[in-house]
């Protein structure tokens, strides 16, 4: 993982007594040491996404930090976390196992291990239940969260030594840290934990559809009994984003099924993260996911004092959070009149009349992943300052040395379409001017940032700069997209620059980025980009397409063609034909690589013919 916060701190070591929760409660000293991965502000201001490890011993702690590093990988490559990562401290919590593994893996009568946090399958080892329910002890994983000092607003995540796939959400999110698809576990839970999303899997327990949904609509944001002509004429559900190109896949319209039903409720897309792993948030979600994120913290971090009249003769300023990618919107109004649109305003320029006014400074995030207004202008992401500027009061001369406070962390690579941030300290009388530079030569920022989209930039590594008073600056800006090559099966032909297969093929995709790790990712016939893990039982073996998918624990992957089959009970016409494979990668930076594409015909084997094994 390229970190887009700090260097990591020192890391803390405690250790302390707490129940030990497998078998018959115990007591006992656990060692733990805090290490932190992602600084962007005081865990006052931020939000703390805290990961915890169960079941690891001293041998596993580094397949422990390789399993974060992936997790983190994958959760901030999918929107909206990679647009607001900078609204999060990340924390890796490393606790000493006396046992490797966790309890009732995989099956319910199988061992009960005593492990730090007493996670389990099977929700705790009920044989009655379902395996894919990893459970965690509450108390234990709160006692290990607050060895992080002063991260209240926080997010506790808890990862199993297991490659067994299972994770919950709630109060407390859960994954399989080894298994196949174990980093895109995480991204879905926190989808139900923070911003409340329900499932959208037709069925409870794998295996058994759901059978018919007969209530009342709804409270979910992403489930309707509506009609689309409803849900328009009435301005409920996702209306707003009806006939629009789904970021999972499809368009935003009405699909069956959703809520464990398989019948009688719709959702809005066909393949979202929370009906199968592997794709984006739609829209819908994502929306509900920005509003979950940016409630987490205050839009406006610190301003001028509003708690007293100020005079006209100053410089009023607005210190805001920053997202990755964009600006936030301000706007000063004196009296209702626009006054200005950066992060300060000088008021002894506006020369306001004798007399008393009224000043306020607004911050919205103008986000386009947000078509709801009263979304928009919920505190999450809308705030305002307001301060009473009396002309009759004379600001104090104050000696205010220029230098920076809060700024992009200098140790972490920044993408090509990042915007840099780095604020200074706030004179009475003036505003310290930053001189920004890119490759050498001077460029125009806006005061206290600069937008790197514009430029444009070269593929390769360059060099931002920013000096205020006699402190200088320095960012490495990684713009080298990665780069994906692939590796199919042996086909049984190859005409025409398309590859001919027999049934059924594998594709294995690499990714590779000079700056760090990268992710592959692929869609087929334009349905939606899907991110590639390997097989689901097997994370090292390539993805294998066939007709109708191949079932593995009651889910069905790599049919190919449109539409997808998630379950053995979609009934569809299997994907002989012609089909397009697009392929790419995301790098730790936020790069996409450049999108390519393959051309595959699947043919039905007809009786003699033979497909021949082996790779490309």
């Amino acid at each position: 993982m390229v970190s887009r916060g700090s260097a990591p701190r020192r890391a803390v070591a405690a250790a302390f007594l707490l129940p030990v929760l497998a078998g018959a409660p115990a007591r006992a000293e656990v060692a733990a040491r805090v290490v932190p991965l992602q600084v962007t502000g005081d865990p006052a201001k931020r939000f703390n996404l805290i990961l915890l490890g169960d079941g690891y011993t001293a041998a596993d702690m580094p397949k422990f930090r390789r399993d974060v590093a992936d997790q983190l990988a994958m959760l901030f490559a999918f929107e909206p976390w990679k647009s607001y990562r900078s609204y999060l401290n990340v924390y890796r919590v490393e606790i000493t196992s006396g046992e490797s593994g966790v309890s009732c893996d995989p099956e319910p009568g199988d061992k009960i291990r005593r492990t730090p946090l007493g996670m389990a399958f099977w929700d705790g080892c009920d044989r009655e239940d379902m395996r894919r329910r990893l459970v965690v002890n509450a108390k234990a994983a709160e006692a290990y969260a607050d060895l992080v000092p002063g991260a209240a607003d926080r997010q506790i995540v808890a990862l199993a030594n297991s490659t067994t796939y299972g994770g919950t959400g709630g109060t407390y999110a859960t994954a399989s840290g080894g298994n196949a698809m174990a980093s895109l576990i995480m991204p879905h839970e926190l989808g139900h934990t923070l911003g409340g999303l329900q499932d959208e899997y037709d069925y409870y327990r794998r295996g058994v559809p759901g059978g018919a949904y007969a209530g009342s609509e709804p409270d979910s944001i992403q489930h309707t009994v509506l009609t689309g002509r409803e849900m328009r004429e009435q301005h409920r559900k996702w209306w707003r984003w009806l006939g629009e190109p789904s970021t999972s896949g499809g368009e935003i319209g009405r699909y069956e099924g959703g809520m464990y039903a398989t019948k009688g409720v719709w959702r809005p897309s066909e393949h979202s993260m929370m009906k199968t792993l592997g794709y984006a948030y739609d829209q819908v979600a994502r929306e509900r996911m920005t509003q979950a994120i940016s409630a987490k913290v205050s839009l406006i971090q610190a301003s001028t004092p509003d708690g007293a009249p100020i005079g006209a003769d100053r410089v009023v300023w607005l210190e805001t959070m920053h997202p990755v990618d964009h600006r936030l919107r301000i706007t000063w109004r004196l009296d209702g009149r626009k006054a200005g649109a950066r992060p300060y305003l000088d008021l002894a320029r506006l020369r306001p009349a004798p007399g008393r006014h009224t000043l306020t400074g607004e911050v919205t995030d103008p986000t386009g992943f947000v078509r709801d207004p009263a979304i928009r202008s919920s505190a999450a992401l809308t705030q305002t300052r307001t301060w009473t500027v009396d002309t009759r009061v004379r600001t104090p001369e104050a000696a205010t040395p220029v230098v920076f406070g809060d700024t992009t962390p200098e140790s972490t690579d920044v993408g090509a379409d990042d915007v840099i941030y780095a604020e200074t300290t706030h004179p009475t009388r003036s505003v310290p001017v930053v001189h920004w530079r890119l490759d050498g030569r001077p460029v125009a920022g806006r005061g206290g940032d600069l937008a790197l989209a514009p430029f444009h930039l070269d593929a390769g590594t360059h060099t931002v700069t920013a000096r205020t008073g006699a402190k200088t600056l320095s960012w490495k800006v990684d713009a080298q997209r990665p780069e994906v090559s692939y590796e199919l099966s042996r086909p049984a032909a190859v005409t025409g620059g398309e590859y001919v297969f027999d049934e059924r093929f594998t594709m294995r995709l690499t990714p590779r980025d000079s700056g760090g790790p990268a992710l592959a990712e692929f869609q087929v016939d334009g349905d939606g980009w899907f991110r590639y893990f390997g097989w689901p039982d097997d994370p090292a073996a390539p993805f294998v397409f066939t007709p109708l998918g191949t079932e593995i624990d009651h889910l069905v992957y790599g049919k190919l063609g449109r539409p997808a089959r998630a379950t053995p009970w979609d009934e569809m016409t299997p994907g002989y034909g012609r089909h397009t494979i697009e392929y790419r990668a995301v790098d730790a930076a936020g790069n996409i690589g450049e999108t390519q594409s393959i051309t595959v015909v699947l043919r039905h084997r007809s009786p003699g013919r033979v497909g021949t094994p082996g790779s490309k």
